[in-house]
């Protein structure tokens, strides 16, 4: 039997099957003003941010903030409520917008990951990220049971709370890491290179500890048994990934290659981006890590044309990441800053979390027989929270374990250490003498931002070795 399905009131469209809703005329409309003005105000305030010497991420959360609960709601709060209704299953169509950016930005920030670079400075990096995470892990449980209890949502236990924060204070974000470097041309260092690799431990090693307190947080969870299966599916999936995601990614991208033009790989390259987010996501970790582990692989694959890949860099750069960027900054309510007690705490707890942070990875650093300059460089980069953070504290107000103020507050802290990250990271940078490797993989990473480079299509690895 034949279907109908009324569109937009007055139109119909016959289906054989099951009946499916489609988006209404009004909907799509406001669906598509709210992209637009998203992408408009983030690409207009991020040029204005560079202006003034800060970074682009800046400027694309304030037009988040421009137009959500912070001011529009305030200011106009009719237009905020016809301009951004809280229906969820509207506001969930900019949030797939913004996801799909995420995904393509860790994707490809996965394919400037060394490799090699990793498994040389394996020590370093274990040393750094073992104490960029355990310093403000601890400093941030102990914070946690100091807090006011106006930030502790109703019935949630005070050592759920507090490992929490802890959690939410360690972790670097990835995106925004990686933003930062690019945009300062650092991404082709060394010392970018350790940032990055660096932050990855981290951010596995967080998303573990986040799963473990969400275990905690949930009535009757077994967090003992949580672990241990989140420690074992973290083990298959890397293991596969490393047998068999190599293999797979070499087929695809030789079988890409035999179309015409550049789209058959970026269509490839951006279905095999999101197959493993969604494997990733499966089994309970968060999406992004898969989008990075496909992009690390599809980096080091001896088959990739990435001067053919450029397009794609162009269009997440410019187009998904900001309105993914914005679409965070909608989530922040900067009048909830008004309460002293909620001022007062957020502004120790920033403290506690900059101070952390910068001093585990600086004394790792140390530790490790990293150069002053070099400590530097990575305890201000790692100190770049921004939307990993956001992530988590939507994670736990979904939980019920943080308040409309306490995730405020931890939102402040990703968007201060965002700004923070790359004046001291720029200082620092500069004083650090280049390599002769550096300058192979600079060769590399230019042909992603200029496809009519002329250099030749090799992988990354195989170049470093020849020089």
């Amino acid at each position: 039997m034949t279907l109908t399905l009324t569109l937009a009131a007055t139109s119909t469209v016959p289906l054989a099957g099951a009946p499916v809703a489609v988006i209404p005329a009004h909907h799509l409309m406001t669906f598509l003003l709210q992209l637009g003005l998203l992408l408009g105000l983030a690409t207009a305030l991020g040029r204005l941010a560079v202006r003034f010497g800060l970074p682009t991420l800046l400027g694309e959360l304030c037009a988040g903030i421009l137009i959500g609960p912070s001011l529009l709601a305030n200011v106009a709060p009719d237009l905020f409520a016809w301009l951004l209704p809280q229906d969820p299953a509207r506001f969930h169509l900019i949030d797939a917008v913004g996801q799909l950016g995420v995904l393509l930005l860790v994707g490809m920030t996965g394919m400037h990951l060394d490799a090699g670079f990793l498994r040389r400075q394996g020590r370093t990096a274990a040393w750094i990220s073992g104490a960029g995470l355990l310093v403000p892990l601890g400093l941030g449980v102990a914070a946690g049971f100091l807090v006011p209890a106006g930030l502790v949502a109703d019935g949630t236990d005070p050592t759920v709370f507090a490992l929490f924060l802890g959690v939410a204070l360690s972790v670097s974000a990835i995106p925004v890491i990686a933003k930062i470097l690019t945009e300062m041309r650092l991404l082709h260092r060394d010392i970018g290179q350790l940032v990055l690799s660096t932050a990855v431990i981290d951010d596995v090693a967080g998303w573990f500890l986040l799963s473990v307190v969400s275990a905690l947080a949930t009535a009757g969870a077994r967090t003992g048994q949580a672990a241990a299966t989140a420690v074992a599916l973290l083990a298959v999936f890397v293991l596969a990934a490393l047998l068999l995601g190599r293999r797979v990614v070499t087929r695809v991208l030789r079988l890409a290659d035999r179309g015409r033009g550049n789209r058959p790989l970026i269509a490839a390259v951006t279905v095999m981006f999101l197959l493993s987010a969604a494997v990733t996501h499966a089994l309970g970790f968060e999406a992004i890590l898969g989008a990075f582990v496909c992009g690390a692989l599809v980096g080091s694959s001896p088959d990739l044309k990435v001067a053919r890949l450029a397009p794609l860099q162009t269009f997440v750069g410019a187009v998904l990441a900001p309105i993914f960027f914005a679409t965070a900054g909608l989530r922040m309510d900067l009048t909830e800053l008004s309460d002293p007690v909620v001022l007062t705490a957020g502004l120790l707890i920033l403290v506690i979390a900059v101070a952390g942070k910068f001093a585990g990875a600086y004394l790792g650093a140390r530790v490790a027989r990293r150069t002053r300059w070099e400590a530097l460089a990575l305890g201000a980069g790692l100190n770049s929270r921004g939307v990993i953070e956001v992530i988590i504290a939507m994670v736990g107000l979904r939980l019920g374990v943080l308040t409309t103020a306490s995730y405020t507050v931890i939102v402040l802290v990703a968007v201060v250490t965002s700004m923070m990250a790359p004046p001291l990271l720029r200082f620092a940078a500069s004083r650090i003498a280049p390599t002769e490797e550096e300058a192979v993989r600079e060769e590399f990473f230019d042909a992603l931002e200029t496809p009519d480079l002329q250099i030749p299509d090799r992988p990354l690895m195989a170049a470093a070795k020849e020089a």
